[in-house]
């Protein structure tokens, strides 16, 4: 028996393993993940959950071929070990590495390309549709976690798959409850029973031949079909139910921990030719004692101790979720109207203090970012003041909503948004780079961006004095709280109140920097000054509406700096504005593309983004050279 990960030849040497060896593997795995991501940081609790349930597809499947799709794709590390990646996990989320997701451009054994959740039973549906219009034979398996069903999209897929009777496997690998033997082998046993031949031929005679021999016929089908119901609705459990009725055969719960059982049902589930729902028991963290003790820590974690499985690289300062959350409390405490909503990521956004003290005002809706907010937009409509803390990335999945049921209506919901601009390791489907351009297009709605601790502090105070929504985008990370002595003597005695604030002056060139990049234009304008180009700056804090009472006619040139999308975000507003002006404008974002993963420095290196080199490019354009 091989021990070390790296001596395999997989998935071919899966096929010819015994259970034994199986079992065995599945422990090395778990090794080499606690070691690998101990180094590396990631989301380690939910791939030590899903081993076995791994190792059991690429045995039973033929991947690539059969196609294999991860919900969210966080737990996909197991199936890049068994799909012969497990020599680049040294690289694992780091710049130009393995990422920590499913890439098709990393190997074919990635059916589809995943980050946010609820997506890969509606990825199943296409790919089992398309397999029919091609007349061609593969298998498709979409995994999803419990929390992802609480997505709708979800829900549409399943009803879209059932009515269509196409063959689609749909595993819900449920972390959230533990495991009942005495269900599990009444499941087992009905599993068995329907994929037995008699039964399946049972189900297809009644069908066919007693139901369309008139109506003493059908009466008789009615009744064998009620008796089924009867005997479906007083065994298997409530999810089952919910699933059979959606045109599903429902196999479970199932031990996600056990290989034999699991090879055997998806074997089962593979030899028919109709939808089927595998409902499979992991516990998060399987394996490693202080991830089943907190999965959520260890649910994405940076580099650790693997013996202590404390973290080893501790930022300084506070993050700006937690200055979020606390001073929403703040707020809360002097307000009684004012409520927060999460998307199941109330800890990870910083509102676990509003949760402890006011639970009456605290709503989690699950992973259902489109509810959130028209949740939010109802509570509003009815005099409420809420708070809606999300992802940037995974605010883009309620547009429409925004839109619709909150801008519209003009109602006062403050949107914070957390994560905008780069995130680093978790690349594409993460980076909040969109946020600015879609918002700044939506009438009636204030956008802010916060540099530092006490300016989101300033925002969270102005948004909630709107009648009007609000969004308030800030960084993932800890704050930067600048000792500049030179702004300090500068600012207005206004400077309490958010507002756009001009902090230098000059006659060259003029920066306007928004929230995180203003520490940019602070370093880009002292390397300016240096080549003797009269620079100014100023901080912007309200993104939206443009205030253009700073703008400076006599300046040459004006540069905009964003942790955006430079296609149509706050540069693009600005030249549009400035249209009838003669003035040059130039706007530094990131590019109009999807940006991979890697530290914002390495990025900002990459695509020409760091102070010096904007600063060659402001000079090029002086000397006529750009």
């Amino acid at each position: 028996m091989k021990r070390n990960i790296l001596d395999y030849n997989f998935p071919q040497d899966l096929k010819s393993m015994s259970d034994k060896e199986l079992e065995l593997l599945s422990y090395s795995i778990r090794d080499f993940l606690i070691d690998k991501v101990s180094k590396t940081g990631g989301h380690l609790a939910s791939n030590l959950g899903v081993v076995e349930l791994s190792i059991a597809l690429h045995k039973v499947f033929d991947s690539p071929k059969d196609k294999i799709i991860w919900d969210v794709g966080h737990q996909s590390y197991v199936h890049k070990i068994l799909t012969g990646r497990a020599g680049d996990f040294d690289t694992l989320r780091q710049f130009r590495g393995l990422s920590g997701f499913p890439k098709a451009n990393e190997s074919l054994h990635d059916a589809f390309d995943t980050g946010h959740s609820s997506t890969s039973v509606s990825a199943a549906a296409g790919m089992a549709s398309a397999r029919e219009i091609n007349g061609e034979n593969y298998e498709v398996i979409a995994v999803i976690g419990d929390g992802s069903l609480t997505g709708g999209m979800a829900y549409e897929a399943l009803n879209n798959i059932g009515a269509s009777k196409s063959k689609v496997i749909v595993i819900l690998n449920d972390n959230g409850m533990s495991i009942s033997k005495n269900i599990g082998g009444i499941s087992t046993h009905l599993g068995t029973l329907r994929t037995s031949k008699g039964y399946l031929s049972a189900k297809k005679f009644i069908k066919n031949n007693i139901g369309s021999r008139g109506g003493v016929g059908r009466a008789i089908a009615g009744g064998l079909a009620g008796f089924k119901n009867d005997i479906k609705y007083s065994i298997l459990e409530k999810g089952g139910v919910l699933f059979e009725e959606l045109g599903f055969t429902y196999f479970g719960p199932v031990d996600g921990h056990d290989i034999t059982e699991l090879v055997n049902v998806l074997n089962r589930a593979k030899s028919l030719d109709e939808p089927v729902l595998i409902h499979v028991i992991t516990r998060k963290g399987k394996g490693y004692r202080n991830a089943e003790k907190f999965p959520g820590k260890f649910h994405g974690v940076g580099p650790f101790d693997p013996e202590t499985g404390e973290v080893t690289k501790k930022e300084e300062g506070i993050s700006y979720s937690e200055i979020m959350g606390n001073h929403l409390v703040k707020i809360a405490e002097k307000n009684p109207r004012v409520a927060a909503i999460t998307a199941a990521m109330g800890q990870a956004t910083g509102l676990g203090p509003f949760e402890e003290r006011f639970p009456e005002r605290f709503f989690d809706v699950g992973i259902a970012e489109q509810h959130a907010v028209t949740f939010a937009a109802g509570l509003a409509k009815c005099g409420i003041r809420p708070l809606c803390a999300i992802y940037s990335s995974f605010l883009q999945r309620a547009y429409d909503q925004i839109m619709e049921d909150v801008c519209m209506q003009k109602l006062p919901v403050v949107f914070a948004i957390d994560r905008a601009g780069i995130v680093g390791a978790d690349g594409e489907t993460h980076h909040g780079i969109y946020d600015l351009s879609y918002l700044l297009t939506m009438p009636q709605m204030t956008v802010l961006t916060p540099h530092d601790g006490e300016s989101l502090k300033r925002a969270m105070d102005y948004a909630f004095s709107l009648e009007a929504p609000a969004a308030i985008r800030y960084p993932r990370g800890n704050t930067t709280n600048l000792d500049d002595i030179d702004k300090k003597n500068i600012m207005s005695t206004c400077a309490k109140k958010i507002k756009n604030e001009r902090i230098f002056s000059g006659r060259d060139v003029d920066i306007w920097a928004c929230g995180k990049m203003y520490d940019c234009g602070l370093k880009l304008r002292e390397i300016l000054n240096a080549k003797g180009i009269e620079t100014g700056l100023v901080d912007v804090e309200i993104v939206k509406p443009l205030d253009l009472a700073l703008f400076n006619k006599s300046c040459k040139i004006i540069v905009t700096l964003e942790d955006n999308d430079v296609s149509g975000g706050f540069g693009m507003h600005l030249a549009a504005a400035l249209k009838d002006e003669n003035i040059r404008i130039l706007n530094f974002g990131w590019p109009d593309k999807f940006i991979e993963q890697g530290s914002f420095g390495e990025l900002a290196e990459k695509y020409g983004l760091t102070p010096q080199q904007i600063a060659e490019r402001i000079c090029e354009e002086i000397e006529g050279k750009a």
